[in-house]
């Protein structure tokens, strides 16, 4: 994939949770270059009250939840599928 179709991955949670660096490190791990942004949480109230519970999330750069608490790799390979 070249930079142009790559879409935007955020991943929300706080920086001291240990499940959101596994699922940074395992994004780090894909087979494919992915444009990952880090959303810490922590002190945004509303992003708190819509993650807070979930974290680590994942989200496509539209904000569709691709998933959340571990990757879950058919999911992003399915949301990728479209920018392929």
């Amino acid at each position: 994939m070249t930079d142009a179709c790559r879409p935007l991955l955020r991943v929300y949670g706080h920086a001291y949770c240990s499940l959101c660096k596994e699922m940074l490190a395992a994004l780090r791990q894909w087979p494919e270059p992915l444009q990952v942004e880090w959303v810490d949480i922590e002190g945004h109230n509303d992003l708190e009250s819509r993650f807070g519970e979930l974290v680590p999330v994942l989200c496509g750069e539209d904000g569709v939840t691709i998933c959340h608490y571990h990757l879950d790799s058919l999911a992003l390979d399915a949301y990728l599928a479209d920018f392929r």
